[in-house]
């Protein structure tokens, strides 16, 4: 069982950054590949990024490449995903999410077997 908490969303101008963070609980936290994902109201919640159970592999979604980074700190549990040059369209409650690492790196939802309670994430123009 690994339970998430995400924290530091909030409001941000256009052009700015925010870094969230995620806060996993239990031993096991190292293995599980761990994801960000995001869902903006009338819309599908969507894949953002995604890093394997030790680092060493990292995916995003197209519409934050060069953007957002994802981090993880196995030592203290948690996953950061820092997000600069933030758009209107970033406008979203974004989740965390973990994979049990044996099955692959996957950036389809319905493939994660734990999620956190989201935190907002507003970009003004």
């Amino acid at each position: 069982q690994v339970q998430l908490v995400e924290s530091g969303g909030g409001l941000v101008q256009a052009g700015g950054s925010l870094r969230l963070s995620c806060a996993a609980s239990g031993r096991t936290f190292r293995s599980y590949h761990m994801g960000w994902f995001r869902q903006a109201p009338g819309k599908e919640r969507e894949f953002v990024a995604v890093i394997s159970w030790n680092g060493g592999s990292t995916y995003y979604a197209d519409s934050v490449k060069g953007r957002f980074t994802i981090s993880r700190d196995n030592a203290k549990n948690t996953v950061s995903l820092q997000m600069n040059s933030l758009k209107p369209e970033d406008t979203a409650v974004y989740y965390c999410a973990a994979r049990f690492y044996a099955y692959g790196l996957r950036s389809e939802g319905h493939e994660y077997d734990y999620w956190g309670q989201g935190t907002q994430v507003t970009v003004s123009s």
